[in-house]
């Protein structure tokens, strides 16, 4: 196989794992808007934008990420009746590839919303135009090339409206190479902010390659984080070798709900674990490189964690998640299984407790409702 077909095939492989983590969390996070509609009232339409969506299929063959999403919101009813879609490439050629691909989807005529598919540079106008409407709740997906286009102000156009998350995919080799690069000062000053890019490019001098990878990713989810963005979760994906990073993809969404469902989903795809702990990262040859995460070490810590920083509390299982896990590669299953181990040392007391859980596939349950009460702390 020839260098660049090497090269195509492990992009490719990152692609499908790309596209799979937005299909599920696109589903996902329909099933909740769709349902807290039913509940409380409200616009009932919800919409996927892509402003960088690319052609209908890869060389292989192998289906977009559009034509996953839309393909997902014809087997399910209640989508197909509420789900706006907005596609966008620059490139005429994928934009047209892609339309041609979508009337092709079987059971397309069957969405009550055509989806839209548009040739356009992202820029100014189109985040003026986001800015000036109060948009349905949105998934909105960004996928540029590089880093032309992506910018804190376009996303923040539709991360501002209630229901809307983001999720960022990029080249973090061309951002780590832009940033020192005066020719291209305007896009990395979008991207993070020109107060932000200046410090960081400052801080980036001297760095070994590990702390400068983990110093961008910070830098681009703090700035997430000044949109309003509250939960911002990073995943890695690294090259077939293991040796270097290739791509970043990054969710932010102002809700919990959201931040916890794209974590088990991440969590799903990981390719390495370290005690159950995710490591929250695509590698091939299942090197461990978690990223924006306090941890050096996995469950032991959380065990320690917990006994510190609830000393004296009392709190459901589930307070215990929520409180805790924003920022760190725990899922609530790791929580679940720190606190029956440190139930079963004595170190905890659960109401109910153990004796009075049911066993289920050899393990002693922990129902998010049970209460945990954590000993105070004792004076040195």
């Amino acid at each position: 196989m020839a260098k660049n077909d090497d090269f195509f095939e492990e992009f490719r492989e990152q692609s499908l794992i790309k596209a799979k983590i937005v299909r599920d969390y696109f589903w996902a996070w329909a099933k909740v808007i769709i349902g807290a509609r039913k509940r409380y009232g409200g616009e009932d339409r919800i919409a996927y934008i892509d402003l960088f969506s690319g052609p209908g299929r890869d060389k292989a063959g192998t289906k977009s990420t559009p034509l996953l999403v839309i393909e997902t919101a014809i087997a399910d009813p209640e989508m197909r009746d509420r789900l706006v879609t907005i596609f966008n490439d620059i490139d005429s050629d994928n934009s047209r590839s892609l339309e041609e691909a979508i009337r092709s989807v079987p059971g397309v005529d069957g969405l009550r919303y055509d989806p839209l598919v548009m040739n356009a540079d992202v820029g100014t106008e189109i985040v003026a135009m986001f800015d000036k409407m109060n948009l349905v709740p949105t998934l909105f997906f960004v996928d540029p090339w590089g880093y032309k286009g992506l910018t804190l102000q376009l996303i923040d156009s539709v991360l501002k409206d209630w229901g809307c998350d983001c999720i960022i995919f990029f080249n973090y080799n061309r951002i780590n190479m832009g940033l020192p690069n005066q020719a291209v000062d305007t896009h990395m000053n979008a991207l993070f902010g020109e107060k932000r890019a200046d410090a960081l490019r400052e801080r980036l001098n001297g760095l070994n390659a590990a702390d400068r990878e983990f110093a961008i990713v910070e830098e681009i989810a703090e700035a997430l984080k000044a949109l309003g963005g509250k939960y911002v979760l990073p995943f890695t994906f690294r090259t077939e070798k293991g040796t270097r990073t290739s791509h970043h993809l990054i969710f932010v969404s102002k809700a919990f709900k959201g931040y916890e469902i794209m974590k088990e989903i991440m969590a799903k795809q990981s390719t390495a674990s370290d005690q159950g702990v995710p490591s929250f990262s695509y590698n091939p040859a299942d090197q461990r490189f978690p990223l924006l995460f306090e941890l050096t070490s996995p469950l032991d810590d959380l065990l320690k964690m917990l006994l510190r920083d609830f000393a004296g509390n009392t709190l459901s299982v589930r307070q215990v998640y929520e409180r805790h896990s924003v920022g760190k590669r725990y899922v609530l299953k790791n929580y679940k299984d720190a606190l029956r181990q440190l139930e079963a040392a004595g170190r905890i007391k659960a109401d109910p407790p153990a004796a009075e859980r049911p066993i289920r596939k050899g393990e002693r349950t922990f129902a998010d409702s049970v209460i945990v009460a954590f000993p105070k702390r004792k004076r040195s």
